[in-house]
């Protein structure tokens, strides 16, 4: 199997602004991923998320997809979600050895008990298993919005040690954040993760364009900030539910505000309205210039 080098070039500022985004997808997107796949730069990452009702079999041939179209997957790995640490090493070597894995994504997951043995990422990246299977770069959440579980320190801590386990692994962390309505908060949150000496490339959650009830189930669903203010300054009205936005406004105020002082940044679209109308809204938007 020939795999290309990972991509982008986190040492070089991005040029469009655009250039070097990830995008995000479920097992049951294949075929949305092949319609738009001629719309997307090769070798841009594409997560496959860990929903609960999917089986493994189904994610495995979603990394291939994702592979087959000269794209980086990159599976989510949900610790609570996970049955047993057969199940975790076995998905593991399952997309490595199929769809040439090599960035993977860990989180805790939504069950408030754990399914199996995995109370957090923490305890699956402290197995050895990533890197034993060749892994070169492990993701991690950032929450600009705070975690409903922690204090706002505790998110620095959690943070700190996880990308220092990860370094001391020999494997690359990577930041991705939930999504956000809020280019401010976003921007204070990054200058605040490298003002605390974390230095990992990170990627800023973005949702893609989509119905305006669409966009607020989501957040309601994910705990994402949506109050007027903030849907105003998006460009969204809550009083006008039967509207559909792109985050034109946002991507506007992150690439105004973005400097030397927020570090290594890309984008990490969440296509709420589809894969190719997010393609064609980014296509389109860095067209525009």
């Amino acid at each position: 199997m020939a795999i290309p080098k990972i991509h982008p070039n986190w040492e070089r500022a991005p040029e469009p602004f655009l250039d070097g985004y990830s995008l995000e997808m479920t097992a049951k997107d294949i075929a949305g991923l092949r319609e738009a796949a001629p719309l997307i730069a090769p070798g841009t990452p594409v997560a496959v998320t860990f929903l609960p009702g999917e089986e493994p079999r189904a994610r495995v041939e979603a990394a291939k997809a994702v592979r087959a179209l000269g794209l980086e997957p990159m599976p989510h790995f949900s610790a609570r979600r996970i049955p047993s640490r057969e199940a975790f090493e076995g998905y593991l070597q399952d997309v490595v050895r199929e769809a040439g894995v090599r960035r993977c994504f860990v989180i805790a997951g939504d069950p408030p008990t754990p399914e199996g043995p995995f109370e957090d990422s923490s305890s699956m990246i402290a197995t050895g298993a990533f890197e034993r299977a060749g892994i070169q770069a492990i993701g991690i959440g950032g929450h600009p919005e705070g975690h409903p579980n922690m204090t706002r320190q505790q998110c620095w801590d959690v943070l700190h040690s996880k990308c220092a386990d990860i370094q001391q692994r020999g494997m690359a962390p990577l930041i991705v954040t939930q999504f956000a309505f809020d280019a401010d908060g976003l921007l204070n949150w990054l200058k605040e993760l490298r003002a605390r000496g974390l230095d990992a490339p990170v990627r800023l959650g973005v949702p893609g364009p989509a119905g305006i009830k669409t966009l607020l189930r989501f957040a309601s669903r994910c705990g994402v900030g949506a109050s007027a203010s903030v849907m105003a300054k998006y460009g969204l009205s809550i009083t006008n539910l039967l509207g559909s936005a792109g985050p034109d406004k946002l991507v506007d105020a992150l690439e105004a505000g973005v400097g030397p002082e927020h570090g290594r940044v890309r984008l990490h679209f969440y296509p709420f309205g589809g894969l190719k109308r997010t393609v064609e809204w980014i296509n389109d938007h860095a067209a525009k210039g």
